[in-house]
């Protein structure tokens, strides 16, 4: 299976602007620059790509999660997933990605506290993106609600 997404970039690095599109049109000509990137803490001036790979991370996590809650015989009402990436200045110059900490409030009848966190481990080890992410520090808090 193969997913795609398109960017065009156009200018210098500071000057210059894109555009992402992805292959479901979920983004179609989704402005992102430099601004929206390293400038703009908001995030309202466009996306990036470290808010992409969030809303990966997050939405893989909570689909493992799911998976595991099921066969677990407790499958969820609501898992509520969020991933904040962390990025800035690498030792060497430019820029890195050092952590996606992940935090959950999952609404899960019929599970205990304990048995529900070790479900949620396991889904953060295993799921697709944070093994893709496995050069940076992956975190999780995880809560029933």
């Amino acid at each position: 299976m193969h997913r795609q997404a398109t960017a065009v970039w156009k200018g210098s690095l500071t000057e210059g602007n894109g555009t992402l599109d992805t292959q479901s049109g979920t983004l179609a000509s989704t402005p992102y620059s430099f601004k929206g990137r390293f400038q703009d803490e908001s995030g309202k001036s466009g996306t990036n790509p470290e808010e992409l790979i969030a809303a990966a991370h997050a939405g893989c996590f909570a689909m493992q999660l799911s998976h595991f809650l099921a066969e677990n015989g407790t499958p969820a009402e609501k898992l509520d997933a969020k991933a904040v990436v962390t990025y800035g200045p690498a030792a060497g110059g430019g820029f890195e990605i050092t952590e996606s900490a992940l935090t959950l409030v999952g609404t899960v009848p019929g599970i205990d506290a304990a048995k529900f966190k070790e479900l949620a481990e396991q889904a953060k080890a295993g799921c697709p993106v944070s093994r893709a992410l496995g050069a940076i520090k992956v975190s999780l808090d995880a809560k029933l609600g």
